[in-house]
């Protein structure tokens, strides 16, 4: 039987995907196909469905920018190869680019958003800054698993390197769900002590059973409580009482303002979470604390090789944090997503008959 591309499309915001077939798209030049072993669900894909996000395809739309699989077709020198595609493909050849910001790049494509992505069973990317995987690496997990280092890992591991952590000092995380249960847990691994705070005890513990120094639900304190019980937590730890690297990753209004306001002397807080709510902050602060603030978007390609030696090594661990569905599921999935039903990341497997 010949292959069928199969995709499971937006037609509408906040309706039902909707399952389409097609022939398998011909690849061009500097392009393969990939057939898909997995397509993380992630923020961003909820805020496309739900919130009103604009995506800059038209619809309908494939959804989808997590992606791991194996190319079947177009270039050969990638050909019989199993990938992570990165959310992020730059042009690499632009100024951004060549300045090392190509997460930045603004010819930039992201599957699931410029282009038709991965919640489906083959998608045709450009073969440029395609991830390797190694057969290391797949001694220790699944193809299907690896997915979710196309941005849930990478993405704050690249802001972990911006944030110019060094050993010794201290992190504070804010939101530990499917983004920032791996933040916190590279932080760790770059040596700083780490405090996770977020409004659910069971992801809490989570990371508490994963290295994590101390864990803080603050879902009935206000940001004075909060800033008192960290203090708290710093001494406990004999952790640095200034120069903290704050990484605001809950993408909620209530996360951000508790962000800002925990900067002090010489901090640096990291913006990872999205939301479209507005905040009302001091800026003033910045320059009394000769403090700064960051943003990140995606990770640039070429930090997938690092990440992915970190998981080869098992200094990084993902199976944890991670739960597979069919893709068959994905209206409940997306459903009990955005009514925060899973306290891991869920990782759509093509499962077309």
């Amino acid at each position: 039987m010949e292959a069928k591309l199969l995709q499971w499309q937006m037609i509408e915001p906040r309706k039902e995907f909707r399952l389409t077939e097609s022939a398998l798209p011909i690849t061009k030049e500097g392009e393969v196909l990939v057939k898909i072993a997995g397509c993380g669900v992630c923020h961003t894909d909820i805020s496309f469905w739900h919130y009103g996000v604009q995506t800059k395809h038209a619809l309908p739309l494939t959804l989808g920018h997590e992606i791991s699989g194996k190319v079947i077709a177009g270039d050969k020198e990638w050909l019989g190869k199993n990938v992570i595609i990165p959310a992020v493909l730059p042009c690499g050849e632009c100024d951004l680019c060549k300045k090392g910001r190509s997460n930045i790049c603004r010819h930039q494509l992201m599957p699931g958003n410029d282009f038709h992505g991965g919640f489906a069973s083959h998608i045709t990317v450009p073969s440029r800054f395609l991830c390797n995987v190694p057969d290391k690496v797949l001694r220790k997990y699944t193809l299907e698993q690896l997915a979710v280092i196309a941005d849930a890992v990478t993405t704050p591991y690249q802001v972990v390197k911006k944030s110019e952590l060094e050993p010794g000092d201290l992190a504070i995380v804010i939101g530990v769900g499917g983004v920032g249960m791996y933040g916190a847990q590279i932080a760790k691994i770059f040596g700083a002590k780490v405090i996770a705070l977020d409004v659910n005890d069971e992801k809490l513990a989570i990371v508490k059973q994963n290295g994590i120094d101390a864990v803080l639900n603050i879902k009935e304190l206000d940001i004075k409580a909060v800033k008192e019980r960290v203090k708290e937590l710093t001494t406990a730890l004999n952790a640095p009482k200034l120069g903290w690297k704050i990484f605001e990753i809950s993408g909620t209004k209530t996360g951000q303002e508790l962000a800002f306001n925990l900067i002090t002397f010489a901090s640096t807080l990291s913006i990872v979470g999205f939301t479209m709510d507005k905040t009302e902050t001091r800026l003033s602060n910045l320059m009394a604390f000769d403090a700064k603030i960051i943003g990140t978007w995606g990770c640039k390609p070429e930090l997938y090789a690092e990440v992915v030696e970190l998981v080869a090594d098992d200094k990084l661990k993902i199976d944890r944090f991670i739960q597979l569905f069919p893709m068959s599921k994905i209206n409940e999935v997306f459903k009990n997503t955005l009514e925060h039903k899973y306290t891991k990341r869920s990782i759509l497997t093509p499962d077309f008959k």
